[in-house]
């Protein structure tokens, strides 16, 4: 399961949780820092990533479009990049799921 971190969101996720989330990058990795949510959602889609953002946009996204790709959507509010970390690693399970289910597209996280 790729990940790819949103602009919002700190670039050391991709360092902290390539144990379990290997081959996953952030935004500004691949150029799309100052990019549009649509330019993010399609690098996403034609590259195989799981979007996970705090921006309620790429809800609305998939909303809009469908999936793939997927979304795991932060509703955790203001944390620190160790929280935000460990809310990932404690849904896991959860975002396999969401993977693996040809019907669902987005993943909140609370």
């Amino acid at each position: 399961m790729k990940l790819l971190f949103d602009q919002n969101l700190s670039p050391r996720l991709v360092s902290l949780l390539d144990d379990v989330f290997p081959d996953s990058c952030h935004a500004c990795e691949v150029g799309l820092d100052q990019s549009s949510d649509l330019d993010v959602w399609n690098y996403a889609r034609n590259h195989d990533f799981i979007i996970v953002s705090k921006d309620a946009d790429f809800s609305d996204l998939s909303t809009v479009h469908g999936f793939p790709p997927k979304v795991v959507w932060l509703r955790l509010g203001n944390r620190t990049t160790e929280e935000i970390e460990s809310a990932l690693r404690a849904e896991h399970g959860a975002m396999l799921q969401l993977v693996n289910d040809p019907n669902s597209g987005i993943l909140s996280i609370l």
